[in-house]
């Protein structure tokens, strides 16, 4: 089948977020300038570059996190592991603005070290983060949508030894879960290496 997105596609569901999948977790922190925290996980979600070291996030509506990190200028970035996944879903709960996601979700906001939004103490790893840009997004014709992105420059990473072997992240130790289509997730239990290529003089 072929469909163009303004013409709909005549499934029972849409099918775009199943095909850009899995898609990495943001289970972003951020505290207002009133004190209040908040945790929330978005799958619009990825590293962006590595020098300096960035991350972005895309949110749905003018939501506490965006509104939180316009306002104090940081977020956390929470690594949500298998053992979290129950909690990082009580974490989306639609809660009015104040209410702390952390203690909904039963989770510790512990302090980071150099930026002013808490982390998730139980998670494996954080990423404290100082954000450069907030962006309204606009559509193909200059329009603007109701989407925001934020991207942040990684300025403090958090580790937990735990989840390290030979010097190395050990994802399967990790187990990081993932979003897919519709109401499905995934967790990642096994790896593989893939040896890039070079190419030599003379060949083609």
């Amino acid at each position: 089948m072929f469909y163009e997105p303004k013409n709909g596609h005549g499934l029972s569901h849409n099918p775009l977020k199943a095909i850009v999948s899995p898609r990495p977790i943001g289970w972003i922190s951020t505290v207002s300038t009133e004190g209040a925290h908040n945790l929330a996980p978005y799958s619009y979600f990825n590293l962006v570059c590595d020098e300096p070291p960035m991350v972005m996030f895309v949110s749905d509506g003018w939501k506490d996190s965006v509104r939180n990190i316009q306002e104090t200028g940081s977020f956390t970035c929470n690594l949500v592991s298998d053992n979290l996944k129950a909690q990082m879903n009580a974490s989306s709960v639609n809660a009015p603005r104040g209410v702390s996601e952390f203690a909904y979700s039963g989770l510790t906001p512990a302090a980071s070290q150099l930026i002013a939004a808490p982390r998730v103490k139980e998670a494996y790893s954080a990423l404290e983060c100082v954000a450069v840009e907030i962006k309204q997004l606009k559509d193909r014709q200059g329009r603007s949508t109701e989407s925001h992105m934020v991207i942040g420059e990684i300025v403090g990473i958090h580790i937990d030894e735990a989840i390290l072997s030979n010097g190395m992240i050990d994802t399967a130790k990790a187990r990081p879960v993932a979003r897919l289509g519709y109401l499905e997730f995934n967790t990642v239990e096994t790896t593989y290496e893939m040896i890039r290529p070079r190419w030599k003089d003379g060949e083609g």
